[in-house]
């Protein structure tokens, strides 16, 4: 277990599963002592409905969270090396995120949590699946960062 860095972002693919559940349960376990953020390789999808369903059940708030790419992060003057840390949860943002940051000193570490969508037929298979990559997500969390607000 390593010390909480100041910054972290997630990223995986569209910024719609993955990552705004990695930053929606690292808000719930590291509240404000880290500022974190997410971002996707494309923001061409809307948060994911079951992504918002599996954390709801956890008290995390994903509705009101807006996708948005690398790109768009730089136009809105977001800049990477402000991070101390690069999570990536998938091999193309990882890809991403190294050749972004091959300029700087930034860390980028990659966490194989599994793609849910388009797994499972009915509503419930997928939640299933959903829930899968969240508590992937979760686990990857406290292994690295330790329990946060979770232990009290």
């Amino acid at each position: 277990m390593n010390e909480l860095p100041q910054s972290i972002l997630f990223c995986c693919d569209h910024n719609s599963v993955r990552s705004p559940m990695a930053e929606g349960l690292s808000k719930k376990l590291y509240g404000t002592d880290v500022y974190l953020q997410s971002a996707g390789v494309k923001s061409d999808l809307d948060i994911d409905g079951f992504a918002v369903a599996v954390c709801e059940e956890m008290g995390i708030e994903l509705s009101r969270h807006k996708s948005r790419s690398f790109d768009e992060m730089e136009q809105w003057g977001d800049d990477l090396s402000s991070f101390d840390l690069i999570v990536a949860l998938s091999p193309a943002s990882q890809r991403r995120a190294l050749e972004l940051t091959r300029h700087s000193h930034l860390e980028v570490e990659y966490w194989p949590i599994m793609d849910p969508t388009g797994l499972g037929e009915s509503r419930e298979d997928r939640l299933v699946y959903y829930r899968q990559a969240r508590d992937q997500i979760r686990a990857k969390l406290i292994e690295r960062f330790g329990q946060g607000m979770a232990a009290s």
